[in-house]
């Protein structure tokens, strides 16, 4: 049913995720990875959604489209005790990281931008993830064995310690990997009508 629908369209995935490469090709999308440099600075007094928003956008803004195409960036962000919690800088910024979430409820927000040459929608979804208590020993053994320097909140569900820290999670599992694709899939579907 998309595939039809996407007949008239080129899909531009602008992300180097290899996650969201991955779920682009789950959802049987014909697509092509275009990359642009954007200095991902937001204004301080944004909050929680509000800021994946704007980086959502803001890396759309760097790109032309024809008619016939679609560009789909989007941006996602750890939020926990009323701030952004980035990728980590180091091992230390990681260990420090996971200790402050473990035990605790923290959200994961993906803020998706679509933008043709005439329309642009954004949309987020936000994940309620709760971690059990973790160990000094469980975290130092996840930070070894799999370096999520590159993840926000220093984790990645998908991997060991979501199997074994991840008490519940509330909301879509496939956004805290890296894209909402139920919802991804639904705006897509509606943005080519």
């Amino acid at each position: 049913m998309l595939a039809e629908k996407l007949k008239a369209y080129k899909i531009i995935l602008a992300s180097g995720s290899p996650r969201r490469q991955q779920f682009f090709r789950d959802l049987n999308l014909d697509f092509e990875i275009r990359l642009k440099e954007v200095d991902e600075i937001y204004p301080k007094h944004l909050q929680a959604n509000e800021v994946t928003n704007y980086l959502a956008q803001l890396k759309a803004s760097a790109f032309e489209v024809t008619e016939s195409e679609v560009v789909v960036t989007s941006d996602t962000i750890v939020w926990f005790d009323e701030k952004v919690v980035g990728k980590p800088k180091d091992y230390q910024d990681a260990f420090v990281i996971l200790k402050s979430l473990s035990g605790n409820t923290h959200q994961v927000i993906t803020s998706v931008c679509l933008k043709s040459a005439s329309k642009k929608k954004v949309f987020h979804v936000t994940t309620n993830v709760t971690f059990a208590s973790l160990s000094d020993e469980m975290i130092a053994y996840y930070l070894d064995n799999y370096k999520p320097f590159d993840k926000a909140g220093a984790y990645g569900i998908q991997e060991w310690i979501g199997l074994v820290g991840i008490e519940k999670i509330e909301g879509s599992y496939t956004n805290v990997v890296g894209l909402p694709t139920q919802e991804f899939y639904n705006e897509l579907l509606c943005f080519v009508k």
